[in-house]
C-alpha cells in the first residue's frame, strides 16, 4: 500500500515542479524575448524574434510521454500554426518540444524541434550557462516543496493508515482478507 502510495505521491510532485519549470521558463523568456503564455491550446509559451514565431510545449524530461502523447502535442502544434497562418504574413512559425533537463543531440523531429536541457535553456534566454546557474535558486524551491511534501505526505499515510484499520482490520490488529478483496475485486451488487 505504501508503495501506491509513494508512486501517486510521487507523480504530484512531479506534477508541482514541473509547473514550476515552465512558470520559471515563461518568466525568463518574457524578459528576454517578451515571450507570454500561449493562449493556444497544448502550448505552454509563444515568442517572436525577427520573422518566425516560437511555439512551445514545455515538458520537464526528454521521456515525458507516451506515442498518444506525442501525437496529441503534434496535433496542438499543427493547430496553433493553421491558426497563426491564417493571421501573419510572411513569418515563419517553428514548433518546439522544450525539456527542462536532459539531452537530445538530435533535435530535428521534423514537425518540431526538440530542445533539452542546455539548448532549451540557451533557445529561451539567449544565455548558454543559464542552465547551470539557475540550480541553486531551483535547490532552494525543491527544498521548500519537499518540506511541504513531506507534511502532507505525513497526513495522508496517518489518514489513511485510520481508515484502513477501521475498515478493513479486526480489533486484535490483523486484516479481514476477504472484506478486503470483496471491496477491490467483487463484483457491485445492486
Amino acid at each position: 500500500m505504501k508503495t501506491i502510495l509513494d508512486a501517486h505521491l510521487s507523480s504530484q510532485e512531479e506534477g508541482i515542479f514541473g509547473g514550476f519549470l515552465e512558470e520559471l521558463a515563461i518568466f525568463i523568456c518574457g524578459r528576454v524575448y517578451g515571450g507570454k503564455k500561449s493562449s493556444a491550446e497544448g502550448i505552454d509559451l509563444d515568442f517572436q524574434t525577427d520573422s518566425t514565431i516560437y511555439l512551445i510545449s514545455i515538458k520537464s524530461g526528454p521521456n515525458w510521454g507516451n506515442s498518444r502523447q506525442v501525437a496529441k502535442m503534434k496535433d496542438d502544434f499543427r493547430k496553433a500554426k493553421k491558426i497563426l497562418g491564417t493571421n501573419t504574413k510572411g513569418e515563419k512559425v517553428v514548433a518546439v518540444n522544450g525539456c527542462c533537463y536532459g539531452k537530445d543531440d538530435k533535435p530535428d523531429k521534423g514537425d518540431y524541434l526538440k530542445l533539452c536541457g542546455q539548448r532549451f535553456w540557451e533557445f529561451i534566454s539567449g544565455d548558454e550557462d543559464l542552465y547551470t546557474e539557475i540550480i541553486e535558486p531551483l535547490g532552494h524551491k525543491a527544498k521548500e516543496k519537499n518540506e511541504e511534501f513531506l507534511e502532507e505526505y505525513t497526513k495522508v499515510i496517518n489518514k489513511f493508515t485510520l481508515e484502513f484499520s477501521q475498515e478493513y482490520c479486526a480489533d486484535n490488529g490483523s486484516i479481514l482478507w476477504t472484506k478486503l478483496v470483496k471491496f477491490n475485486s467483487g463484483k457491485k451488487t445492486v
